[in-house]
């Protein structure tokens, strides 16, 4: 009997992080590299002109995830979070594969294929939280920072397998199996792979996740949803370290987003990257953040999530400064890898340090606030980035990032991890 719950109990942790490396598919390729990339070089003739109008998409985006994480939360936490999960997963899986086939010479193309992207991209972050909101439900607090870890790592290197395929099967001159390469379509089918990638990989977390006994049982009430929405609003003002580390998050973590949003643009638009270039940039970023993602979980259960945090912000905001003033390929390469290596870190600490913050039964609620932190003021890097890419070049928009992991970095240092965890076991 002990060996079948043990069976079982891997079998749940195992699923819970391979939806990390279903999901990574979508950010990989979709965000970052090949279909971010392709919009501004195809939907304009300009390539700072299309920087401003995918950030403008970003910023939508991030919008009406900030509106609607908390809720979404809340839902969850007295519904379906399993159920909540699914719903979302397959509404991304859906408006990704309909971007293969917004083409940039047909009527109102930008409009449609930013349109179709942001319910694409709101869905998959909607995901994101009641994805997260299991992990406590799933890893033991001494095991919560390597938990998150080997969903990051693993995350990591489904983004980087996803992206050896594009380049083998979609991105060649003559792409495998006869793909057309007409109005490049070539690069835009890279996301039906993504919306495949992610439904079959994500099956496990469908099947194996499970909610709360407690929670699923209840009877949906729209009334008491939101007064428990309100209820967590005020609570947080009494988890004075989930305040503080919230409010630091808006910051250092608008500039790692739009770091990943805007770093195939950058490659292509400042040094000339073809998408051959671009995809290898993308598989050695990919490597490192993996390897820096497993590497320190295992550093956060031993000298904590805040502590790993700030050090990956201190390198981040490094590496942003090298990218904006590299002066050559090689240099900007350095940088890249310096991104990779400590990107992976942050997210997965962040996501641990609040697992770890958290009061019990009200994970999906509390992780719609965290991101909400990670979205409300997330306009603000793609907007200010699109604004002086515009004005000026790519470079003086990737410089104006360094703002927002000094700001965060000071915030975070106000943070008091002992008594964080220690309030959420009140």
């Amino acid at each position: 009997m002990n060996d079948t719950v043990a069976i079982r109990g891997r079998w749940v942790l195992s699923s819970w992080c391979f939806y990390d490396w279903a999901n990574s598919a979508f950010t990989t390729l979709v965000v970052t590299f090949i279909y971010s990339a392709y919009f501004t070089a195809a939907f304009t003739d300009d390539p700072g002109h299309g920087t401003a109008l995918w950030s403008r998409g970003i910023v939508v985006s991030s919008l009406l995830v900030a509106v609607l994480a908390p809720i979404a939360g809340a839902l969850a936490d007295r519904g379906n979070q399993r159920g909540c999960l699914m719903g979302c997963s397959m509404i991304c899986i859906a408006a990704t594969a309909a971007l293969a086939f917004v083409r940039p010479d047909q009527s109102y193309a930008v409009l449609i294929a930013l349109g179709v992207f942001v319910v694409a991209n709101v869905a998959f972050e909607l995901g994101s939280v009641f994805y997260n909101a299991f992990l406590p439900l799933v890893a033991s607090p001494d095991r919560i920072g390597r938990i998150s870890g080997y969903g990051w790592g693993l995350g990591y290197a489904g983004g980087l397998c996803a992206l050896l395929v594009a380049l083998i099967v979609f991105v060649p001159e003559v792409p495998l199996f006869g793909i057309s390469t007409d109005g490049g379509f070539n690069l835009r089918a890279t996301n039906l792979l993504v919306a495949v990638w992610f439904l079959i990989f994500s099956a496990p977390a469908f099947i194996y996740l499970k909610n709360r006994e407690s929670i699923s049982s209840h009877a949906f009430n729209a009334r008491r949803v939101f007064h428990g929405l309100l209820d967590t609003a005020r609570q947080i003002r009494r988890y004075r370290e989930i305040g503080l580390f919230l409010l630091a998050r808006l910051f250092y973590n608008d500039g790692l987003v739009t770091i990943f949003a805007f770093g195939g643009i950058y490659a292509v638009g400042t040094f000339g990257f073809s998408f051959e270039e671009l995809i290898t940039f993308g598989i050695v970023i990919n490597l490192g953040a993996g390897v820096g993602a497993l590497v320190f979980g295992f550093v956060d259960d031993r000298i904590g999530g805040k502590t790993t945090i700030l050090l990956s912000v201190v390198a981040l905001s490094l590496a942003t400064l090298l990218g904006a003033l590299a002066p050559t390929r090689n240099w900007f390469w350095v940088s890249a890898v310096m991104v990779g290596l400590f990107a992976g870190p942050n997210q997965s600490s962040s996501r641990a340090l609040m697992a770890r913050f958290v009061p019990k039964k009200h994970e999906s609620e509390f992780f719609g606030f965290f991101a909400f932190s990670g979205k409300v003021t997330a306009f603000m890097g793609p907007a200010l980035l699109g604004i002086l890419s515009d004005a000026f070049n790519q470079r003086v928009g990737v410089a104006s990032l360094l703002l927002f992991f000094v700001v965060g970095g000071v915030l975070l240092l106000r943070v008091n991890e002992k008594q964080g965890i220690e309030t959420a076991l009140d």
